[in-house]
């Protein structure tokens, strides 16, 4: 789209106008796009149209619709993070992400639905109402889309947009496009800028989802901090490459429905010929380390507008606020260490391996009445995080991840396989990811 857009056999405003008429046509099935500046949109393609008539420089995005996550603040466009307390707020300044994607020539189109202040793995609030899934068999139960970045993945899925952006503290861009079908990558800590703000997690990032890894990537390029790796073909003979499969993740459940279909790709890898074995990592720490990280956070972003409108906050989040008011200053600096601890302990594991595989969720997307999974192979899940931790173990080591679409269930399901990359190799882990997701469909 973006060549035929550059080569001029395609306009910016026929780009914009086609996806605007997908949104009118499937967005009220699903509510995905929450905000809609279509006139706004217009405007800007055909701009973007006069710019490119008049020769003047061209971002590598140009003419491209897009939207953003409704945790993106947008200048002049209404933001509410999933909240009722902010369901009327309109920036007077974009956050950088946004200023990155509009300097690289894309088109907004408005904004995508998330969870309350993006906290959970299942996109519903009191301000939008909840995202519906796309897949599974007619006449099924509605099924969440996953979370928090599940408005964008609901719309890439359904060609609403070409691309997209999420954020990811716990699973945010993986467990969406793994219960959506499309690719979501968690790039490495700070290779796609964020503008500080208090409480910002060491644990959270930003970045790009797409319905290709080849997408992914383009998108990629455009947001993050210049790399000479970013320049390499995408294209790689991954022969020889070891790779560590997963065992059982310290035991967590699973449903074996993921299990089965996650170990089915183990002959894919196996057929580009890369050298497979049965290792993983030690997250000994992992959960602990990551829910005091996560805690102290939201307690640092959050106490203070819990106090001033209880009512206004979901009892999860009050929940999580209140486990970080029973912290201390040293527990934080504790759990950092171990953070640290983990991610050296990934760095010496993936100096045998060169990537790291395993499930991206730990069960298959679920009513989306429910705010949470009960139990995953009767074992109880006691709080709304606790089904995420095949995602949040990765998070707490730093390392880049990527979800990759794998298959679908008997019940019309997807479900996406993780791939863990080394510190800081992000465009070595969308090679190997385009190399199986080529492998995979062909």
């Amino acid at each position: 789209m973006a060549k035929l857009i550059r080569d001029g056999k395609l306009s910016a405003r026929e780009a914009v106008a086609a996806h605007l008429t997908q949104i009118e046509r499937v967005n009220p099935r699903v509510n995905a796009i929450v905000t809609l500046v279509a006139d706004q949109a217009l405007a800007r393609a055909s701009e973007a149209d006069e710019a490119q008539a008049g020769g003047q420089p061209l971002g590598p995005l140009h003419g491209l619709p897009t939207a953003h996550k409704d945790l993106q603040p947008t200048k002049g466009i209404r933001t509410t993070f999933g909240s009722r307390i902010f369901k009327d707020f309109v920036p007077d300044q974009d956050s950088l992400l946004v200023e990155r994607v509009k300097d690289a020539g894309a088109i907004m189109l408005g904004k995508t639905n998330t969870p309350e202040f993006g906290a959970g793995s299942q996109t519903y609030n009191e301000v939008f109402g909840a995202t519906l899934n796309p897949w599974g068999n007619p006449g099924d139960i509605p099924r969440t889309c996953g979370g928090s970045s599940g408005g964008a993945a609901v719309s890439l899925a359904c060609h609403m947009l070409p691309i997209a952006d999420g954020t990811d503290l716990g699973g945010s861009l993986r467990n969406p496009a793994s219960f959506c079908n499309v690719v979501g990558l968690r790039p490495s800590p700070n290779r796609v800028p964020i503008r500080p703000t208090v409480g910002s997690s060491p644990l959270s990032v930003e970045g790009p989802m797409a319905r290709t890894v080849a997408d992914v990537a383009f998108y990629f390029t455009a947001i993050a901090e210049p790399d000479p790796s970013l320049l390499q073909p995408l294209g790689r003979d991954v022969k020889g490459v070891r790779v560590a499969w997963w065992k059982d993740l310290g035991g967590i459940p699973i449903d074996p429905r993921v299990r089965t279909i996650t170990n089915a790709q183990r002959r894919v890898f196996e057929s580009m010929g890369c050298i497979v074995e049965d290792a993983e990592p030690d997250f000994t720490g992992a959960d602990e380390t990551f829910r005091t990280l996560r805690f102290w956070s939201t307690r640092l972003r959050l106490a203070g507008l819990a106090k001033q409108h209880p009512d206004l906050i979901k009892d999860t989040l009050l929940w999580e606020i209140e486990q970080g008011n029973r912290l201390t200053a040293r527990d934080a600096a504790e759990a950092e260490m171990k953070r640290v601890e983990l991610g050296d302990r990934m760095r010496r594991f993936l100096e045998r391996y060169e990537f790291f595989v395993l499930p991206v969720s730990q069960v298959l997307p679920f009513d989306v009445t429910q705010h949470y999974p009960p139990e995953i192979q009767g074992t109880k899940m006691d709080t709304y995080i606790d089904w995420m931790k095949s995602c949040y173990y990765i998070s707490v080591t730093g390392t880049p991840s990527i979800s990759v679409p794998c298959g679908f269930t008997s019940e019309g399901l997807p479900v996406g396989i993780q791939i863990v990359g080394r510190h800081s190799d992000d465009w070595g882990l969308l090679q190997i990811a385009h190399a199986f997701e080529t492998a995979f469909t062909t």
